[in-house]
C-alpha cells in the first residue's frame, strides 16, 4: 500500500472531528479538475473518538451513508490520515541517479522514521534537488504506525470500500490550497478542530510540515469559561464575532488575542525557520484555511502579527463547479481542502 500515491479511479474521504468529506474529481492538474461529486456529512465526535467494535462498525456504516449521498459508484478511495498519527519531515541526501537514489533510499529509510520500519508503513517522493545545494537531492518522507494504518483500513474495507492510498492531511491540504507557480514561499495554516496543520511550499513543493498543538477547541473552551457560557454557545460567538473590539464589549476579541498571539510566535517560528534553513528564500505569504478561514478578522490578525501577507485559502481555485454545486456548499466550502487535496493527487 503507497502512502502518497494513488491510482486509477478513485474518490477522496476526509474523516474529521465532527464532520466527514467527500470529493471526486475528473481531469487533472494539467488542464484543470472538475467536480463530479460530493458529499458533506455532519458527524458526532464520539463516533470518531469510538475504537470498539460497534463505534467502528457505526462509523463505516455512516461512511457507506456519505458514499451513497454522494452517488458514487467507484470502490477506491484515497484516506486522509491525522498528521497526530503520522511523522512527515523533508530530508536531504545526496544527489544521485534517480533510479540509483530510488535502489539506496529504500535502505536508509530506517534512519529517519522515528519507529522501528517493521512497526510502521512508510513511503517517500523525490522532491528534487534542494535549492540550497546541488549536491543534495530533497526526499519527502512520511510515515505511520503499522498497527493503526491496519486497523484503519480493515474499518474501511468491512464497508466493501478498496483503499488505494493513505496521505497525511497536510499534504493533501497544501496540494489544494497552495498558490501555483508562487516565486516566493507560502506558508499554508490549516486551522482544525484539536490541531494545527503547518506547511511551507517552495517551488511548488511542501518543504517544512509540521503541526501545532490546539485548534479551535482551544478558543472554544477559553471563551466559554471566561464568558461563563455554554462551548456551544462558545462557538456561536467565535464565528460570528471573532476578533472584531467593536462586539460584546471587546471581551471575545480579548480572550482569542491571548490565545492566538502564541499561536502567531508559532507562525513566526517556523517563516524563521524556513529562512534560514532556505538561504535566498523568502515566506512571501500566509494562506489560511478550516477555521482560520472562518473566523471573523482572524486574517487581518495573523498579517499584523507576523508582518506576512495573509490570505484566506481557496480549496476549489484549480476545480470547476456548476452554479448549483457552489449553492449547496456555500457554508462549508473552506472545509475540503484536505478532501480536494487528496482527489487532486498524481497518478504518476
Amino acid at each position: 500500500m503507497n502512502l502518497l500515491h494513488g491510482v486509477g479511479d478513485f474518490f477522496s474521504l476526509d474523516i474529521g472531528t465532527n464532520s466527514m468529506r467527500i470529493v471526486q474529481l475528473s481531469g487533472d492538474s494539467q488542464h484543470g479538475w472538475t467536480l463530479q461529486r460530493f458529499a458533506y456529512v455532519p458527524i458526532d465526535k464520539k463516533l470518531t473518538q469510538d475504537s470498539s467494535d460497534l463505534g467502528k462498525k457505526r462509523l463505516g456504516e455512516a461512511i457507506l451513508g456519505a458514499v451513497n449521498q454522494a452517488g458514487i459508484r467507484t470502490k477506491n478511495v484515497a484516506l486522509g490520515l491525522p498528521a497526530g498519527k503520522t511523522f512527515t519531515s523533508v530530508v536531504e541526501t545526496e544527489t544521485l541517479p534517480e533510479k540509483e537514489l530510488r535502489k539506496t533510499f529504500k535502505y536508509e529509510m530506517d534512519k529517519y522514521v522515528p519507529m522501528a520500519l517493521s512497526d510502521a508503513k512508510a513511503d517517500y517522493v523525490i522532491l528534487g534537488l534542494s535549492p540550497n545545494d546541488p549536491a543534495k537531492t530533497e526526499v519527502l518522507i512520511s510515515s505511520v504506525a503499522k498497527d493503526y494504518a491496519e486497523a484503519t483500513m480493515e474499518m474501511i474495507e468491512k464497508t466493501g470500500l478498496n483503499i488505494i492510498a493513505m496521505e497525511p492531511e497536510p499534504l493533501a491540504a497544501a496540494r489544494s490550497l497552495n498558490i501555483p507557480g508562487a516565486i516566493d514561499a507560502t506558508l499554508i495554516v490549516d486551522f482544525g478542530e484539536n490541531s494545527t496543520d503547518l506547511v511551507i511550499c517552495y517551488k511548488d513543493q511542501p518543504r517544512l510540515v509540521r503541526s501545532v498543538p490546539g485548534g479551535f477547541d482551544v478558543l472554544i473552551r477559553a471563551v466559554a469559561s471566561s464568558l461563563n457560557v455554554r462551548e456551544d454557545q462558545a462557538r456561536q460567538f467565535i464565528l460570528k464575532f471573532g476578533l472584531d473590539e467593536t462586539q460584546v464589549e471587546g471581551q471575545v476579541f480579548k480572550v482569542l488575542n491571548t490565545h492566538l498571539d502564541n499561536f502567531a510566535s508559532e507562525l513566526t517560528k517556523s517563516v524563521r525557520f524556513f529562512q534560514t534553513k532556505y538561504l535566498g528564500g523568502k515566506v512571501g505569504g500566509i494562506v489560511l484555511s478550516g477555521y482560520g478561514g472562518m473566523i471573523p478578522l482572524f486574517t487581518e490578525f495573523i498579517e499584523a502579527k507576523t508582518n506576512v501577507p495573509t490570505m484566506k485559502g481557496n480549496p476549489w481555485q484549480l476545480v470547476r463547479t456548476t452554479a448549483e454545486q457552489q449553492q449547496a456548499l456555500m457554508s462549508v466550502a473552506s472545509e475540503f481542502a484536505v478532501a480536494i487535496g487528496l482527489s487532486e493527487r498524481s497518478n504518476d
